[in-house]
């Protein structure tokens, strides 16, 4: 599981990563809001932990961007603040639980655990195409170099291997991947599908992803 962690404070950053990555986690780390949005740029992350309190851009502004774009993933919002309506903002900006500071790991933990959403949909099997092979096991992508997915990533890659040469619609990749979940829009897929190129590229793959965002999507051999 990919998890971004974005916390200003060097010293609670650093723990929060260390334990996350002793529990299995593939932990990313920002000590900013604008770092945190940079590596959402450029990554899919299985939930996202954000402080509220942040230099730069706050996570309530992070939080407010990434919904605005229909980036549905999960968000844990760390606060310092007791004041409930600090706690209802973040909320309504479509945080989907908080956490007061000070806060015991295994709270913390849990509290993830029950954010991030269990990979369902696909069989546990490796499946290829062109000249990469992708792990359910591991949610890796290899071809000359090995990549991990996210959950959704993951999904949406095997889909579009398991009709590899075949259009897929904007419209059937809603229904089928996100199934259909209320926020989730076009930019939503054409997110993944920058992300899922980004990753064909970073590995070395001659596979590539055609088309345009709102239409129909091809995985082919280059």
């Amino acid at each position: 599981m990919k998890i971004l962690i974005a916390e200003d404070t060097a010293d609670l950053n650093r723990a929060i990563t260390a334990v996350l990555k002793h529990e299995g986690y593939d932990v990313t780390s920002a000590l900013d809001g604008q770092e945190a949005m940079d590596e959402i740029e450029k990554d899919s992350f299985d939930c996202i932990v954000l402080d509220i309190m942040m230099p730069k851009k706050s996570g309530l502004e992070v939080l407010t961007e990434l919904r605005s774009r229909h980036i549905l993933t999960p968000v844990l919002l760390l606060t310092a603040k007791v004041e409930i309506d600090d706690r209802v903002t973040g909320l309504d900006a479509g945080a989907d639980d908080y956490l007061t500071k000070p806060f015991a790991m295994k709270e913390l933990l849990a509290r993830l655990r029950a954010l991030i959403r269990r990979r369902e949909g696909y069989a546990e099997e490796t499946l290829s195409f062109a000249d990469f092979i992708l792990n359910a096991k591991e949610s890796e992508l290899t071809a000359g170099n090995t990549v991990r997915l996210s959950i959704k990533e993951f999904e949406l890659m095997q889909l579009l291997v398991r009709n590899a040469d075949k259009e897929l619609a904007t419209a059937y990749l809603l229904e089928t991947v996100w199934r259909n979940e209320p926020d989730a829009h076009e930019d939503t897929v054409w997110l993944y599908i920058s992300y899922l190129r980004g990753k064909l590229m970073s590995v070395g793959s001659s596979a590539v992803i055609g088309g345009e965002k709102g239409g129909s999507y091809r995985l082919a051999e280059g």
